[in-house]
């Protein structure tokens, strides 16, 4: 939602936001006339020195052994890239809307202190009611948290689960 409306900590104006939706409107219509759909973002295909902190993140788990993976009858260049017409319906997406409704029942929020994703997690955090806990995961960014068992903070996870979903911690 927010990533896709204002990107990562609000660095995409209004003006860019109009023109992306403009262009899926556009997009819009030519596949409505039969042309072929266009894809955008996702993880690149390959890395080099000018590659950022987060395009390395995502190329080490999804285009490796590490989260690789092609549906069959599918291509590899297709991977992880929506398309242009499907990815602008995030900015309608407001995950965190009405969050607060979901107490008294306790969320947990886990994320990494290097994941470029944390700004939504504390969002989350600051919006939801109590009962609520957020877990900052040092050494971990963003997809780390997928598949690093090392870095998974499974204690955490599992007190806060006897703590919460216990007949006595539900008491």
């Amino acid at each position: 939602g927010a990533a896709n409306r204002n990107g990562l900590r609000k660095g995409q104006t209004l003006e860019q936001r109009k023109s992306t939706i403009a262009d899926a409107a556009s997009q819009r219509y030519a596949e409505f006339m039969g042309e072929k759909a266009k894809v955008t973002s996702g993880t690149v295909h390959k890395i080099d020195a000018n590659s950022n902190a987060i395009e390395r993140e995502f190329y080490d788990f999804y285009r490796t052994r590490r989260g690789q993976f092609t549906p069959p009858g599918q291509s590899p260049l297709l991977t992880t890239h929506p398309t242009l017409t499907s990815n602008v319906k995030f900015m309608n997406f407001y995950p965190f809307a009405d969050i607060e409704t979901i107490s008294p029942r306790p969320m947990l929020f886990v994320t990494g202190d290097a994941a470029h994703s944390r700004e939504f997690s504390e969002e989350a955090f600051r919006l939801a009611a109590e009962p609520k806990e957020l877990h900052i995961v040092p050494g971990a960014g963003h997809v780390d948290l997928y598949d690093r068992v090392n870095l998974i903070p499974f204690d955490k996870l599992g007190a806060f689960f006897r703590r919460h979903l216990s007949r006595a911690g539900a008491a």
